[in-house]
């Protein structure tokens, strides 16, 4: 990147909070203000390009403020998109997205004879509490031995996550259940989501683990967003058991970096990673390829889907692009669930392969968002050349999709031969994997 680009479309920034300046080529950030960047440091991507934090983007699209970004200035996160990385609101919209789609009567929509939706059962059972405490306590008593997790809404790096296995333990919650879980946040009363915990993850060496995948956005309507190819695992340091005398340790089930690298056996080689390579490797060694190709779909899909519930009500703002972090738990039956999504994925590097792995994702990502490395232009329709996606594959882009549908509806209209894929026969399956690709 040209270092002279560096400077210019930044000046919006020094009203913005009074405490940026701007010399030559860099952005220097006062003490008071380092804690909106990751690492404390300010990331200056590239030509009016700033990785801002995510109150900083408040402050930019808020009304109040006055602010109006130019046609060169990008940023790295849509106006609200805590509709997807908030985990009630993530939940709240996968499960209108899912009741749209029952009212078009949507073959996606489909359940089983046990009232499971049959594609579209990729988050585990998840209720927010305070307010849904009556309808939790109505499922728990269904199955009193089970294990539920429960999470604070607005944290992350596993801050405030604790399972649960009796009602007793979260008797405190019944008294605001009155309350809805905004009306709670805003009284100074944390709102918390409670999810079945998935007590049969897959094991690899008899550690529990989760997937981090990172998946760029660039616009909603029309959806179009890539897959990052070198995603990794992120393994427990302590062995998994489902022993209920094991609850409240932290290194047996969560998977977080900031929660496993406090363990007495955090490897800081490796850093307890996994490339998503490898993992595949070790899946068509002992599970077979088809099997392995069929998860990886269902993950491709898992990640489709939940862009697409939240399309319709993400402001797709032309000046912003986002990189988003899905965290995954595979199953030991090979199903995978979508456990949240993170607005700011850490781009800090704990192993020397991590550093190299998110100097390429930084990369990668400017080379999609800015047209040839040149000064940002938000009225370019972000369509690069495949030689200039690096590590990333295009996931979906819905503007083709719908063009090539319309093409098939033309094609039998008049008569023409749709062949294999245009078949009728596939109208109450999954549709392939061209839905994505």
């Amino acid at each position: 990147m040209d270092p002279s680009h560096r400077k210019r479309g930044l000046e919006f920034l020094l009203e913005l909070t009074g405490c940026f300046r701007v010399t030559s080529t860099f952005l220097h950030v006062s003490a008071p203000c380092r804690n909106s960047f990751w690492a404390g440091e300010p990331l200056l991507l590239s030509t009016g390009t700033l990785r801002m934090s995510i109150q900083t983007i408040r402050n930019v699209f808020s009304v109040d403020t006055g602010y109006r970004l130019s046609d060169d200035q990008m940023v790295n996160h849509f106006p609200n998109h805590y509709e997807l990385t908030r985990k009630d609101l993530m939940i709240k919209n996968i499960k209108r997205y899912r009741k749209e789609l029952e009212k078009e009567n949507s073959p996606l929509a489909e359940k089983d004879e046990n009232g499971k939706y049959i594609y579209l059962d990729f988050v585990p059972v998840t209720f927010m509490l305070p307010a849904d405490y009556n309808l939790f306590v109505e499922e728990f008593r269904k199955n009193p031995s089970s294990t539920w997790i429960m999470k604070p809404c607005g944290k992350a790096q596993g801050k405030g996550i604790f399972l649960i296995n009796k009602l007793s333990q979260i008797k405190k919650w019944s008294r605001d259940s009155r309350t809805s879980t905004f009306v709670a946040a805003s009284s100074g009363k944390e709102a918390y989501v409670i999810s079945l915990y998935i007590d049969n993850p897959l094991l690899i060496g008899g550690k529990k683990f989760d997937l981090r995948l990172y998946v760029l956005v660039t616009t909603y309507r029309p959806l179009k967003c890539y897959m990052y190819k070198l995603g990794f695992c992120r393994f427990c340091t302590v062995k998994y058991t489902p022993s209920t005398s094991e609850l409240d340790n932290m290194f047996v089930h969560l998977t977080n970096v900031a929660i496993q690298k406090h363990g007495d056996d955090y490897n800081h080689v490796h850093g307890g990673k996994w490339t998503v390579s490898n993992l595949r490797l070790y899946l068509e060694s002992t599970r077979g390829k088809e099997v392995t190709n069929r998860l990886f779909d269902q993950i491709h899909w898992i990640v489709v889907h939940s862009l697409k519930a939240v399309a319709p009500v993400m402001n797709n703002d032309k000046h912003c692009f986002e990189c988003y972090g899905y965290d995954i738990i595979i199953d030991d039956k090979l199903k995978p669930w979508l456990i949240e999504v993170n607005a700011s994925p850490s781009l800090t590097s704990s192993t020397a392969n991590d550093r190299i792995l998110k100097y390429n994702l930084i990369n990668d990502t400017l080379n999609i968002v800015m047209p040839n490395g040149d000064v940002p232009d938000c009225r370019w329709n972000r369509s690069p050349p495949r030689e200039a996606l690096g590590n990333y594959e295009v996931l979906y882009d819905e503007e083709q999709a719908q063009s090539k549908s319309a093409e098939r509806d033309l094609r039998s209209r008049s008569g023409q031969s749709l062949g294999s894929k245009g078949t009728k026969g596939s109208a109450g399956a999954r549709p392939a994997t061209a839905t994505w690709k």
